[in-house]
């Protein structure tokens, strides 16, 4: 089976009755107006406030197939299984239906549908923990299905729990979660003891490989920590697109599905190894799958920068640079171009994502960011040869600054008749990561699951600052996107015209007159085409269905937009635009607060 083929029959399942399903366009990778994470990583990010009772605009029954990328995984690139960017197949019940239905249509999905043999799939359960009963709920509707005992695991809330901040402990007060049931396939494959004496679907062997995870949101944090039951019950559905292939095809390693046998080629015939051989698998799966990751962060507008989004980018590409160093040291300038273009290729019909002027973006930014880091890596080595006494802290301060792989550092110290150990360059990773990891909660926990005031206000206040620009600017003022945090609002437009300090005051006087006004800020939900009619602005970067949600703030204000916003615009407080930074041709850069 072809992703294609997979995804077509994703389609035609959801869209089949009595389902009902509607389809929901999937989201930027960098999502508008969410400054608390840095990229995608679920189809039900962008959801999360339909989840907390908000109505959507298409109903209570959705499904999609989300681009995603998750940062966390980088370090686990590499085996036959895990890759930074892939694309999530989900559905979801906004209250509607719950576990019986929604494991049944699952068994269906992949035992009719997709035509997995049945004995081959496994499933695990909640045991019950931090006071939340054993999930029997689930246990049952699955032996009902015909999954027999011996296939049904019970796990606790680190392996079968889902809420944003992690195990209920971790929870803080108003956030939802609920445990969830996994659907894993079994290849068969001979387990490595070196994982543990028995096998079983968490083991990390690589015999079994997680396709689907149906998670039930019914519990919400209490100010005395305890758990209570949801009134709006829901189903949070995810599958990645690229293992549920590798299933379908009984293939245990994921780089050997259709998405990647190109691109893995193309590696193969730059390096002249290969990816047979177990020893170049690790650095081609890297190479391969960081590749894909940039080519789509390119198109969603990241460019390489110092930090955030534009720093990962650039962590993806010198990642697969100092990769292919290690299989071949003399690389042709244009070879990661084309990598980038046959990744373009591949998704050219199901993302849209193979027109011209995508391929020479990408092709640019590619080539400038790699001969630029060729210099890099050049210093690096000769760091290296100055170093006498080269030890695990050094091998870590090169994999960390140039992005050399302890297995490289390790081969030159060889030279030098020096050898290092893994086990202490490896406790340098683990301290790094769990202060990576801490930062990363940190800038997580306060987003989309809580919606502080004051991001609600800053975000209202983007609808008027968009409006009050196209006051002083025209129509053609156009917003190019948004991040707002506690502390301020940042908007990107494009402007036609220089925005002086005399037209900031003007656009900062017309928002505050509109707050002033107290005008009341509701929603109404239309076909997209009578939004399109009424002059509704969009934020162009977005994909929008037939149905959306238009945002009115009094008769001033018009726009497409999830939510959430205040009720009135006094609740606001006044806006002051601090900063307005240029930054490209006709992009203009506001910071207010």
């Amino acid at each position: 089976m072809t992703h294609k083929d997979l995804r077509i029959k994703f389609v035609q399942f959801w869209e089949e009755k009595p389902r009902n399903h509607k389809y929901v366009p999937p989201a930027q990778l960098v999502l508008s107006n969410d400054a608390t994470t840095l990229f995608t990583s679920s189809g039900m990010q962008p959801l999360v406030p339909y989840l907390m009772g908000e109505t959507h605009q298409k109903g209570n029954r959705l499904y999609n197939i989300q681009p995603c990328i998750r940062t966390q995984d980088i370090e686990g690139v590499g085996d036959n299984r895990h890759t930074t960017f892939f694309e999530m197949m989900g559905n979801w019940s906004l209250g509607d239906y719950f576990k019986k239905e929604q494991l049944s249509w699952m068994f269906d999905f992949f035992s009719k549908k997709l035509g997995m043999p049945e004995e081959k799939l496994y499933i695990t359960v909640f045991k019950g923990d931090y006071g939340v009963p054993k999930d029997e709920e689930s246990a049952e509707a699955w032996k009902k299905l015909g999954i027999p005992n011996e296939r049904i695991f019970y796990y606790g809330a680190d392996k079968n729990w889902w809420s944003r901040s992690g195990r209920p402990d971790q929870m803080p007060v108003g956030e939802i979660g609920g445990p969830d049931s996994e659907i894993f396939y079994d290849f068969g494959t001979k387990h490595d003891p070196q994982f543990g004496k028995e096998c079983h679907p968490n083991c990390d062997c690589g015999r079994f490989l997680e396709i689907g995870n149906s998670v039930f949101i019914e519990y919400q944090k209490k100010e005395d920590g305890k758990l209570s039951e949801l009134t709006q019950k829901n189903v949070d559905y995810g599958g990645g697109l690229e293992r549920i292939l590798a299933a379908c095809n009984n293939i245990p390693d994921i780089f050997q599905i259709d998405i990647f046998v190109n691109i893995i080629s193309e590696i193969e015939k730059e390096t002249g190894l290969l990816y047979s051989d177990k020893k170049n698998q690790e650095a081609m799966r890297v190479v391969a799958d960081h590749m894909r990751a940039a080519v789509f962060m390119i198109i969603d507008g990241v460019l390489p920068a110092k930090k955030e989004h534009g720093y990962v980018l650039r962590r993806m590409l010198r990642r697969s640079a100092v990769k292919m160093h290690f299989l071949k040291r003399n690389l042709t300038p244009n070879f990661y171009s084309i990598i980038g273009r046959e990744i373009l290729r591949i998704y050219d019909k199901e993302q849209n994502v193979n027109k011209k002027d995508q391929q020479d973006i990408v092709a640019k930014v590619i080539s400038q960011e790699m001969n630029k880091f060729s210099e890099t890596l050049d210093k690096g080595l000769r760091l290296f040869e100055k170093k006498q006494d080269i030890n695990e802290k050094i091998a870590f301060d090169l994999y960390q600054s140039y992005g050399f792989p302890f297995e490289i550092t390790q081969e030159l110290a060889r030279q030098k008749g020096l050898d290092l150990n893994k086990r202490l360059f490896e406790e340098e990773l683990e301290s790094h990561k769990s202060l990576s990891r801490t930062a990363s909660a940190g800038k997580f926990k306060g987003g989309l699951s809580d919606h502080s005031d004051q991001v609600i206000k800053y975000h209202t206040a983007t609808h008027l600052l968009h409006q009050a620009l196209r006051d002083v600017f025209g129509n053609s003022a156009r917003q190019e996107g948004s991040n707002i945090t506690q502390e301020r609002l940042r908007f990107d437009v494009r402007l036609d015209h220089k925005l002086t300090e005399e037209d900031a005051k003007r656009v900062e006087k017309i928002i505050n007159d509109r707050i002033d006004e107290n005008l009341e800020v509701f929603y109404k939900i239309m076909p997209r085409e009578e939004a399109e009619r009424i002059g509704a602005a969009s934020f162009f970067k977005e994909k929008y269905g037939d149905e959306v949600k238009v945002y009115f703030i009094g008769d001033y204000s018009k726009e497409f937009c999830g939510g959430p916003h205040v009720r009135t615009t006094s609740e606001i407080g006044h806006i002051h635009i601090k900063k307005v930074k240029k930054i490209g041709e006709k992009l203009v850069r506001i910071y207010a607060e």
